[in-house]
């Protein structure tokens, strides 16, 4: 586990609390895919007991971030190349639908927002606020829609596939990447084309699924 210092002064629910830094936590890679989940290390910092610390893992697990195990317990979970292959997929096709759906709804105040990320993000050397930044564009787009159901999938199907991008973004290659379709994204965004918005995000979509696959397999390789 890297350095991880969750936030001890819940506003929710302890369960709900655990959850949300737990979840986090795995998100921003202080736990990395197949690293064992301690119960009584993570309720110790999280000034909790043990017990929403079990319910926190057992939601973790049904939403795929987690895998429980016989006699080892609690791990982050591993993904195998056909389970990223398959959640690239699919990302690809629902945020596909969601910029098609949005892009022709896009008022001025989210296209400046939109271009105002796109320049933070230019400037950013940061690995985590880079990550915030980027989220934060794709999810201005989808705010436009009123898809709750959709944007569930989309954010459980990001979620499960955020250990790996953290090894893969560093490149430069990803960033450059990354910069051009966003790019293009917006674009289809300022002309209202829900059509190119879906086109350009499947796009990128790929693009990012095929480079964490080979970052993966040659980790793989390495090991």
């Amino acid at each position: 586990m890297s350095r991880w210092t969750p936030n001890t002064t819940p506003v929710q629910t302890r369960e709900d609390f655990v959850i949300d830094e737990l979840r986090e936590a795995i998100v921003r890679g202080h736990f990395k895919p197949g690293e064992k989940l301690d119960q009584e290390e993570i309720a110790e910092l999280l000034n909790v007991s043990r017990i929403p610390v079990r319910q926190a893992l057992r939601t973790l697990t049904a939403e795929g971030l987690v895998k429980m195990y016989p006699h080892r317990g609690a791990v982050v979970a591993e993904l195998s190349r056909e389970e990223l292959e398959e959640i690239y997929f699919l990302r690809g096709v629902l945020e596909g639908v969601a910029a098609r759906l949005a892009a022709p709804k896009m008022d001025e105040v989210h296209i400046a927002k939109l271009q105002a990320i796109l320049e933070k993000m230019d400037q950013l050397t940061d690995l985590d606020g880079w990550l915030d930044l980027n989220r934060d564009f794709h999810n201005t787009i989808y705010d436009v829609i009123d898809r709750p159901r959709l944007r569930a999938m989309i954010e459980s199907l990001r979620n499960t596939a955020a250990p790996y991008i953290r090894e893969y973004i560093a490149s430069p290659e990803y960033l450059e990447a990354t910069r051009i379709s966003h790019r293009r994204i917006l674009e289809a965004c300022i002309n209202r084309d829900g059509l190119l918005a879906q086109e350009e995000t499947q796009k990128h979509l790929r693009v990012v699924g095929e480079g964490v696959l080979v970052n993966v397999e040659s980790l793989l390789t390495s090991s």
